[in-house]
């Protein structure tokens, strides 16, 4: 079982939650340094975790949880609702950066990915669940790259009506296809029971 496996079941399966997306961090330093899995001090490992309650209506948070070194369990640290997030900042729009910062209303962290691929992922996840969970405030997301964006509950409601509608009159099309092909075939059977019928009268 992976981390992030583990995690979702230690921590938020026994509170009827269910994690949507985790990414494996560290601290940002002034100094850049390497990511390393011990999450940099040896001493313990960091992930940021989004999950919803199961129970309605769903509410939506934020945990840190830590992992110690020597340990195989996992610890709940802070938790902040969704709600409190008031900025995503993805640091560069042009290029794939591990590097990203959250700010709530209470706190600022400021973050670095184990890579920029497991960032992205999270950050689709999270725009998607703001989008979904968030009716009134939802969070500015900043400097990210529009790939990110993609999840946008938005676009694609109006992309899966648009594929809709299409089907929809595709199906209608084939339908009348049908009924064109069923009526052409009555005909062509018409004309050949009044050539029959023809033919006999006259041999009479």
């Amino acid at each position: 079982m992976n981390a992030k496996s583990a995690i979702s079941k230690e921590i938020f399966a026994p509170h009827d939650e269910r994690m949507l997306g985790a990414v494996q961090v560290k601290r940002r330093t002034k100094k850049k340094i390497p990511f390393l899995a011990t999450g940099g001090q040896g001493e313990y490992l960091t992930y940021i975790c989004l999950s919803v309650t199961n129970k309605k209506p769903a509410q939506a948070s934020i945990t840190k949880v830590k992992q110690f070194e020597g340990s195989t369990s996992f610890v709940r640290r802070t938790q902040w609702m969704l709600e409190q997030l008031r900025q995503v900042n993805g640091i560069d729009p042009n290029r794939d950066s591990p590097e990203f910062d959250l700010l709530f209303e209470n706190a600022f962290d400021q973050w670095v990915a184990s890579t920029a691929s497991e960032k992205s992922t999270f950050f689709q996840v999270l725009h998607h669940t703001c989008q979904r969970y968030l009716t009134d405030k939802k969070p500015e997301f900043i400097n990210c790259q529009s790939k990110i964006m993609g999840g946008n509950s938005i676009l694609h409601s109006a992309a899966d009506s648009v594929t809709s509608a299409v089907q929809k009159a595709s199906q209608a099309l084939n339908e009348r296809g049908e009924r064109l092909g069923r009526a052409e075939e009555k005909t062509e059977e018409l004309k050949n029971s009044a050539q029959q019928f023809a033919e006999t009268a006259h041999k009479v």
